[in-house]
Order: C-alpha cells, then structure tokens, then sequence
C-alpha cells in the first residue's frame, strides 16, 4: 500500500465523484474512522477562496482527487499552486502542457494520480486507449503501479442505460486488466437532470440506477464509484431550485422530499419537511448519531435551527449518502435498508408506526 496524507492507515472503499460548495462541506464533517475509506474526487468548475479554504478544512485521513478539467488550461490553474494535500485527476486527453502540471501535483503530496477515463467520451480502442495511457505515464512522470484508474460512465436513469453501460464497462475493465493499475473503481451517477418537476409535499421514491449497475458488474471485482446526490451532468436546478428540498439515499433508492406547504417561509416548510422525513420507515436506528447530515434533520424537525440554503441542504443529503453508502459497501445488506419499493402515500402524512401510508 503507498502511504497517504495523515498517515492512511486503510485503503479506502468507496470513490463518490463530488462537486460545489454542500459537498465539500458534508465532507469536512467525516469523523476520524470514516474519511479513511473515502477517496472523493472533487470536480472544480470554478477556483474561489471558499473552495480551495474548504478543500483545506478536510480531515487529516481524507485526501481528495482533484479534477480541472473544466477549467482553462492555464498555469493559475494548477492544484499544485493551491497549497493543499490533494491527488491529479488525469483525462486522457489533455494537453502536454496541463499533463507535466499534474504531473509535479502528483509527486508533490502522494506521488499518485486519478487516471479518468469517460466511457461517453474515450472511445478509442483498445490499442489507442492504451497508447493515450501511456501518454499520460510518460508525460507525468509516473507509472501505471501509481494511477487509480476511474472508469466514469456519467449518467444511468433508466434501466436501458444501465443496459447500454455494462458491455461497455465490461470491455474496458477488460482493457484495464492488461495493466498494473494500482486500483480500479466504476463511477456512474443515477439522479436525474433536474427534479422540477417531480411532485411537491410528498416523499417520492427514485431508483438509484447506478447502485443497480455496479451490483450487475459485481463478479469484476471493482471498486464502487458514484456521483453523490447529484447527477453527472451539471443539474439544472440544483441549489436554484427554491423549495425546500432533500434527497433522502436508501436501498437502491432515493427519497425526494420537495416541500411547497405551510406558507412562504422556508424555516416552516423545512421543518415540516425533516418531521415527515424523521418518522419515515426509512429513518435509521441510530436518527441523529448516523451521520452529521441526519443531526442537522433531526434539529430542523426540532425547530432548533433556521431552514438554512440550499447549499446546506444539498450538503446535509451528501452526509447521509457518503454514510449510507459506506455502511452498505462494509455491510451489504444493513438493518435499516428500504427493503421494497413503497409506493407514494397521502402528501408528507406518516401512517401508523412511522410509515408513510401506501396507495391501494
């Protein structure tokens, strides 16, 4: 095992692909046990203080992987000048100039590198795939024993791209194998483009189609990879959508709560909101102990603290996902999981025992 920043005493086993300033944030809120079995690759679309400052609040075991590949390809925009412990994300594509850059980041903390490779984009053969690869190596100064490779297969919402997907990532994991990779991981993310137009007021049930594609690949061996609570392509909504809104993460599915009741203040719709969601059957034992994001629901439910942003929101949904993720990938089948799909209920009414009431 390479050594890591603050001492990694553990290989990490989960590889979310985060972005925007509510997943930075749940991330400065993993405990000491926890971010050690997280390797987040942080997708940067803009360098601001609050970015590179929250990157910097991370905890001692977490050592992100830093993708610039939206930026312009410009020396102010090298991970290296930032001043923080982080690991390159490397695309296959980038210019000679940007690859040398990534590659001083890399020796300047881990002396590894994220290698990502889009299945939407690099679709090359095997052959040229590989002379891409070894572009890389050469011109960042490493070698392949060094890289993580990151299969990304963007976005799968629906059953046929789960379909679409699986020969595909089959194929390159295929390819990977001809390789010493230090470790192999598919990403995929499976929220929709936007949640505008889903109903208000009432909880409402999404598969999480990209868990369902890495269950399909299971018998590769490779590492799980996912895009959080938000989809792989920028969402059109986001934190621009005004409602109250949280992504709840259960067993294959996520539980969207998009409140509009009560009136036009937000800290009312908020708590009418988290209320609903604490007395749902999908609530975990432990409530409040199971992640930072499920305390901060339980004290908005409480009426302890004000609605917050958006942005608070979306990162109070990433806590709850990185620790259920986490617990399900250790655990594979764990007490608390949504065991059967529930159809949608009376709006935000909890039925007898927590549940929230079935139609028919």
């Amino acid at each position: 095992m390479v050594p890591a920043h603050g001492g990694r005493a553990a290989e990490p086993v989960y590889r979310p692909v985060l972005a925007g300033r509510g997943a930075l944030e749940a991330l400065t809120h993993l405990d000491d046990a926890t971010a050690p079995l997280l390797a987040p690759v942080i997708d940067v679309h803009g360098v601001d203080p609050c970015t590179v400052d929250l990157l910097g609040r991370l905890p001692a075991g977490l050592l992100p992987a830093v993708d610039v590949s939206a930026l312009p390809d410009a020396p102010e925009h090298e991970p290296a000048r930032w001043g923080v412990p982080l690991v390159p994300v490397i695309g296959l594509a980038e210019s000679d100039r940007r690859l040398a850059a990534l590659g001083v980041a890399a020796r300047a903390y881990a002396r590894r590198a994220v290698v990502r490779l889009r299945t939407g984009r690099d679709r090359a053969g095997p052959d040229a795939t590989t002379g891409a690869a070894e572009r890389v190596w050469r011109l960042a100064g490493l070698v392949p024993e060094q890289c993580d490779l990151l299969v990304d297969a963007g976005d799968v919402c629906c059953p046929a791209d789960v379909r679409a997907a699986e020969p595909r990532i089959r194929r390159l994991v295929d390819w990977a194998r001809r390789h010493a990779w230090r470790s192999v991981t598919v990403a995929a993310g499976g929220m929709p483009p936007t949640l505008t137009r889903l109903p208000t007021d009432e909880p409402v049930r999404l598969d999480r189609f990209d868990w369902r594609l890495w269950q399909s690949l299971a018998d590769l061996g490779v590492g799980y990879g996912d895009y959080g609570v938000r989809p792989a392509a920028p969402d059109a909504d986001g934190p621009d959508d005004r409602l109250p809104t949280l992504r709840y993460t259960t067993d294959g599915a996520w539980w969207i709560y998009r409140w509009s009741r009560r009136g036009g203040r937000g800290d009312e719709r908020l708590a009418d909101l988290c209320r609903t969601l604490v007395a749902a059957r999908w609530w975990p034992a432990t409530g409040a102990g199971f992640s930072w994001g499920d305390h901060e629901i339980l004290r908005r439910a409480r009426r302890a603290a004000g609605a917050g942003s958006p942005v608070n929101q979306l990162a109070w949904s990433t806590s709850h996902h990185l620790a259920y993720v986490l617990a399900a990938l250790r655990e594979p089948e764990p007490e608390w999981a949504d065991p059967e799909p529930v159809v949608r209920g009376r709006p935000g009414r909890p039925g007898r025992g927590g549940e929230h009431r079935r139609a028919g």
